[in-house]
């Protein structure tokens, strides 16, 4: 009986609930291209710590990043990527062509709108993340500002990620995208995914969308995280987890 009192009652028993909500599963939810449309405010008043991707020189970007830093949401630069299919990129995009001066050139003036922004991901990108020197150059940006890179991957061939990490870049990538098709019930299906990944694997990053069709759509299925035991975390708050995860590795291994 005392045996059993003490396994009740002892201090590992206390501690253990700390350790199970440190295992809990967490996504992040990037809703990326916001800056063009007025209405991609509704965005910014969906429920939880969602994360924002603002495109640069946008007529509505920099507005929408104030308003989501002051409701406490992460904010990141949405930066405009040469793509294969030779799409038009719009203001502040970065390209092939271009030398490591036109790439810092472009990077600064894109934080000199919104200086708060935590770091990038690409927007569109298919071609440029694919090339190691325009990547060493973006990467070498960030890390000499202490900033953050998201992969969207919109390329499986992407080396994007891996370069950040050679300079030592806080990065991640995307795991999936949630409205790739406009209809309720595709994204409802992505977002049961989301939700099945997330106790798979722990963390995962989605990409999402301010059409009015998915703002519509997660307003009803954001609190079936919760249901599921999933915390909705900003992209901070991932990269964190990953950097603890890391350093917790090589301290084992010494």
């Amino acid at each position: 009986m005392l045996k059993l009192l003490f396994k009740i009652f002892s201090p590992l028993s206390l501690v253990f609930p700390a350790l199970l909500y440190a295992q809990q599963a967490q996504v992040a939810i990037i809703i990326d291209d916001i800056g063009y449309r007025k209405s991609d405010a509704q965005a910014l008043y969906l429920p939880g710590n969602l994360s924002y991707a603002i495109l640069p020189h946008t007529p509505y970007g920099k507005k929408l990043a104030l308003k989501a830093q002051a409701n406490n949401n992460d904010v990141i630069l949405h930066i405009p990527m040469e793509a294969k299919n030779g799409k038009k990129l719009g203001p502040g995009a970065l390209t092939s062509e271009m030398s490591e001066i036109g790439i810092r050139e472009n990077l600064t003036n894109a934080f000199a709108e919104i200086p708060f922004a935590l770091g990038i991901n690409n927007h569109m990108g298919s071609k440029l993340t694919e090339l190691y020197q325009p990547m060493a150059w973006t990467m070498q940006f960030l890390q000499e500002r202490n900033l953050v890179f998201i992969d969207s991957v919109t390329t499986s061939a992407s080396k994007a990620e891996k370069v950040a990490i050679s300079f030592g870049v806080p990065s991640l990538h995307r795991h999936i995208f949630l409205d790739n098709k406009l209809e309720h019930n595709y994204i409802r299906q992505q977002f049961k995914q989301l939700i099945r990944d997330a106790k798979r694997y722990q963390t995962v990053v989605a990409i999402a969308h301010p059409h009015p069709e998915t703002v519509t759509a997660l307003r009803k299925l954001l609190p079936l995280l919760a249901e599921n035991n999933v915390e909705l975390v900003p992209i901070s708050q991932l990269l964190t987890r990953k950097t603890n995860s890391l350093n917790a590795q090589e301290s084992a291994e010494e």
